[in-house]
């Protein structure tokens, strides 16, 4: 797998940049525009190790806001990386331990930031993941646990720890990175499209009911990127490959003989369209900001059922007591 040059995406990402983005109401297209001013922004973001986490982490300091990076597992060298990054280019930067699985490093965490900030966080991204390929049925207990826990039950434990002061300031925004697998299906991808089916319910009823507080919720539904998530895919498949059973692993020949082999080193998409499609995000007045963004390199498949799913909802409870809430949200 090639590696990713972060300055050389970032630098010309500072600039203008080519993003591809589709909200719920829009049409696909490339949109070239100045990247917009996040002074004063303070940001937390999970996953900060590598990939969309890492690249977010950067690319929202260069453009003014206060960046809590946090990752697991810390002290390890892509922390020290990032701090000498921010020490080198005059960033705020604050790289912070936090395992979306623990609920203590979540506390620590998100009061240490409040503590500095001295109030609540404005954002929070909601990143840090995981994929475990293969059948549905050589996914065991352990594989099943740990998907659900990083990719929903995380999300759902950061969510709660920032909200108290959100609501309190009656301000705020949190992004979930799906996936294009929260919409759509590609068999033999183990548990990941049912974690983000998840992620994509939980995160829109989470928009709904913060309505009344100020706060909005984007969903942004990546493609297929050459990030390092490949690597930790290939390592949990291949555990799983070894210890499972073999009356479960026979069904699946030729599909258990690729788990842990993937190769996402032929992807071209350029993985700074994720943080720019969340940077326009926050650059838009809140209230506007959309529910559901697809960014993607390539096909943008779920984009029909993102329209339905808006409509079915308008249709179904917009003249309800919920009614409110629904147009709030799809900005009918």
């Amino acid at each position: 797998m090639p590696v990713l040059d972060r300055r050389a995406l970032l630098a010309g990402a500072a600039a203008t940049g080519a993003l591809a983005v589709t909200a719920t109401r829009a049409q696909s297209d490339r949109v070239s525009a100045p990247p917009p001013d996040l002074s004063g922004k303070a940001i937390m973001i999970t996953g900060c190790s590598s990939g969309f986490g890492r690249l977010a982490a950067e690319y929202f300091a260069r453009l003014g806001a206060t960046v809590f990076a946090t990752m697991r597992n810390t002290p390890r060298p892509e922390a020290e990386e990032l701090k000498q990054l921010a020490a080198d280019d005059g960033l705020d930067i604050r790289v912070l331990r936090l395992d979306v699985l623990l609920d203590y490093e979540i506390e620590d965490a998100v009061n240490g930031a409040q503590l500095d900030l001295g109030r609540g966080l404005d954002v929070l991204v909601n990143n840090a993941g995981i994929g475990i390929t293969g059948p549905v049925e050589v996914q065991d207990m352990e594989a099943t646990r740990l998907a659900f826990d990083t990719n929903v039950f995380g999300y759902h434990r950061m969510a709660r720890a920032v909200l108290p002061e959100m609501r309190a300031r009656r301000q705020g925004h949190i992004i979930n990175v799906s996936s294009q697998l929260g919409r759509v299906i590609i068999p033999y991808s183990g548990h990941y499209s049912a974690t983000k089916f998840a992620v994509e319910a939980m995160g829109e009823q989470l928009a709904y009911e913060l309505v009344p507080h100020g706060i909005g919720v984007t969903i942004i539904e990546p493609g297929g990127y050459p990030t390092e998530v490949w690597v930790n895919r290939n390592r949990y498949s291949s555990e799983l490959k070894a210890r499972a059973e073999q009356i479960h692993l026979a069904g699946y020949p030729d599909v258990v003989a690729r788990m842990g082999e993937e190769d996402g080193s032929g992807r071209s998409a350029e993985p700074m369209d994720v943080p720019r499609a969340m940077a326009k995000v926050l650059g838009m007045p809140p209230g506007t900001r959309p529910l559901r963004v697809p960014v993607s390199g390539g096909s943008i498949p779920q984009t029909a059922i993102n329209e339905v799913s808006a409509k079915t909802q308008v249709d179904w409870l917009g003249q309800s007591g919920y009614g409110p809430l629904i147009k709030a949200v799809h900005q009918v």
